[in-house]
């Protein structure tokens, strides 16, 4: 019998397998896509904050979309990874200096602004028609939602990713969150999650 852990690692391998097999300049046209639907069907309100990411490897590029949130009256931020277990959310700020964040990614300088957000895009590595995610596997993520929420913060979570990265079934597990809304190339899907 195959454990969730040893499942999971399989699921995420294929997944990603998928998303580096796409190509590169339809990878940037579907990224214009998503920002348009979010345009579309994303509204926020001003000042609101919105944490997206910065795309590694063959991430969806949330740039054009967290720009047209942005346009939208957003407050941007980013991770920025403290150390194995927690990430926090940095303001983003056009003109402020980058870090390495590791992971192949930046994030704004120790000197931005820590903040809480009201909306997350959240990065993934596979996603089933349930709404489970399945991430990188350092659980990052998770721990930082329920950190949120043990705030009495609920955040609008939307998981950002290829139609390609799709599975039959995520393994669930206690501590896993479920993502009621995912973004990909195709628009927008919610899912029921009560």
């Amino acid at each position: 019998m195959t454990s969730p852990k040893e499942l999971k690692k399989h699921l995420r391998k294929e997944a990603l397998g998928r998303r580096d097999a796409l190509d590169a300049f339809w990878r940037v046209e579907a990224a214009l896509e998503m920002a348009e639907t979010a345009r579309d069907h994303l509204a926020v309100e001003p000042g609101q904050i919105v944490s997206g990411f910065w795309p590694m490897r063959s991430e969806v590029d949330v740039r054009p979309l967290m720009f047209a949130l942005r346009e939208q009256g957003a407050r941007l931020c980013l991770p920025a990874i403290l150390d194995k277990t927690t990430i926090v959310f940095r303001e983003l700020v056009r003109g402020a200096p980058m870090v390495e964040m590791g992971f192949g990614t930046v994030g704004p300088h120790e000197e931005a602004e820590v903040l809480d957000p009201a909306v997350m895009l959240v990065p993934l590595a596979a996603f089933d028609a349930r709404g489970h995610r399945l991430g990188y596997g350092a659980g990052h993520y998770d721990r930082a939602i329920a950190r949120l929420h043990a705030m009495g913060r609920q955040p609008r979570l939307i998981g950002i990713a290829f139609d390609c990265q799709e599975v039959a079934r995520v393994p669930d597990e206690p501590h896993d969150v479920v993502i009621p809304e995912i973004l990909t190339e195709s628009g927008l899907r919610r899912f029921d999650i009560a």
